[in-house]
């Protein structure tokens, strides 16, 4: 079996060349895999893991669009609709300008499984542009936002295919987005994107869910060794969407949240991170966390990362693979107990196997950061009985999803004799659910 699964990783590297990214993502994935195809040869036989390898449909196309100096920028635009046998194409868009196809297709294959881990009925897709919308005005945003979706429309529906945001693509940009999707359709398909305003179709808890769901995720971890947040030193990577509500639910849970960075460096705040000052200085002003030091009276380190700060919780929130080996050691000096991914990927596997022998709580992204998918689908649930539900309850509704992953990726470690992996756990887990389905509906 390990000379077949092998053999399917070659075949992999072969038939996409460069795409560094997603060649470790599978590679991850198929470590995990050995004991699951020996255990159900109808795997095997029906050529499962071959074909969850190969997306369902890939998108790639061109976005013109006018900037503000009237000169003609192009840009590429991607969609991948990687698995639907759980239901329709979920994940989100990024637009960075490291997007290219191996990174879509990376993100689309880790969305499957983690997708599939919430229990809720949405399968994998990933989506993006090379297009960077820092330092882009509003209206270059809105224009590049209209280009992009008057391709994009063509392959999305609440029934096949819904997008939501991803790195540079928050609020803003999906209402941009949507608008223009409205426009051209002349339909109010509110189940067609999440992540919408408040006031127009979205859900309450949305806009904190991936965030909240991580810490979540670590509180539940750390309950398995009778720990808590209370009094806890936590740093944070990033500063974005993710990281700000990490920060706040760890902060609500008792945590000292002393560190979090942007890719110019980190700061180091030891009263804890003031989080209304940052959001202001990262989403109104859109200025780097240089500023929130300046203003906090905190320390600023330039062009370092933020794991050589001591904590016994961290938190990748930013990319992926900005939490090295290197990086592992210097936290496991400093005495880290947990660890939850926020971003997708962003632990090198070197460092995860480091994590793994200090005996370190480590919880992947595919089943840490899945509490912003899973309100996404909770908020595609609202859109389809034209309701509204309050904080309260999506918030106990995300909770709950959050809880039953972690206890569900610890039961499945156990029944392949890998007890404590939360790897082995969420790739099993998630892998099982979606072969089964793909089983059912036959060879399609």
């Amino acid at each position: 079996m390990k000379q077949q699964l092998g053999e399917i990783l070659d075949q992999v590297l072969r038939r996409n060349p460069g795409e560094a990214e997603f060649h470790q993502a599978v590679r991850e994935v198929f470590e995990s895999l050995e004991p699951v195809l020996r255990k159900n040869p109808q795997y095997v036989d029906a050529a499962v893991l071959e074909r969850l390898c190969e997306p369902e449909r890939q998108i790639i196309f061109r976005v013109p669009w006018v900037d503000d100096e009237g000169r003609v920028q192009i840009n590429r635009g991607f969609r991948v609709e990687y698995n639907s046998a759980l239901g329709p194409y979920k994940g989100g868009l990024r637009f960075h300008p490291s997007v290219y196809l191996g990174i879509v297709k990376f993100l689309g294959f880790e969305q499957v499984f983690k997708n599939a881990l919430t229990g809720m009925p949405i399968g994998g897709g990933k989506g993006g542009s090379d297009f960077d919308p820092r330092g882009r005005s509003a209206g270059e945003v809105m224009r590049f936002c209209q280009s992009f979706m008057t391709e994009l429309y063509r392959h999305l529906g609440e029934h096949t295919d819904v997008p939501a945001g991803d790195i540079g693509v928050g609020g803003r940009e999906i209402g941009y987005l949507f608008g223009q999707y409205k426009r051209i359709t002349n339909r109010y398909e509110s189940g067609v994107l999440t992540g919408k305003g408040l006031s127009w179709g979205g859900s309450l808890v949305r806009t904190e869910a991936t965030g909240y769901g991580t810490v979540l995720f670590a509180e539940r971890m750390l309950a398995t060794r009778g720990q808590d947040f209370d009094g806890r030193r936590v740093v944070v990577s990033g500063s974005g969407n993710v990281a700000q509500y990490a920060i706040q639910k760890a902060q609500q849970l008792g945590g000292h949240v002393v560190a979090c960075s942007d890719s110019t460096g980190y700061v180091l705040d030891e009263q804890g991170i003031d989080l209304p000052l940052l959001q202001h200085v990262r989403d109104v002003e859109r200025l780097p966390v240089s500023t929130y030091a300046e203003r906090r009276g905190a320390t600023f380190v330039p062009g370092r990362r933020v794991w050589e700060v001591g904590a016994q919780v961290a938190l990748p929130c930013a990319t992926q693979n900005e939490l090295d080996e290197g990086d592992a050691a210097a936290l496991v000096r400093s005495g880290v107990l947990a660890v939850s991914e926020g971003a997708n990927m962003p632990t090198t596997p070197k460092a995860v196997a480091l994590l793994q022998d200090a005996d370190v709580l480590y919880a992947p992204g595919k089943a840490a950061n899945a509490g912003g998918v899973a309100t996404s689908a909770l908020e595609m649930q609202q859109n389809a009985s034209r309701d509204s539900w309050t904080f309260e309850y999506t918030e106990q509704r995300l909770a709950g999803i959050m809880h039953a992953i972690q206890d569900r990726c610890l039961a499945t470690a156990d029944e392949y004799d890998a007890p404590g992996s939360y790897v082995v756990g969420a790739n099993i887990a998630g892998f099982t659910k979606v072969a089964d389905a793909m089983l059912a509906l036959g060879v399609v």
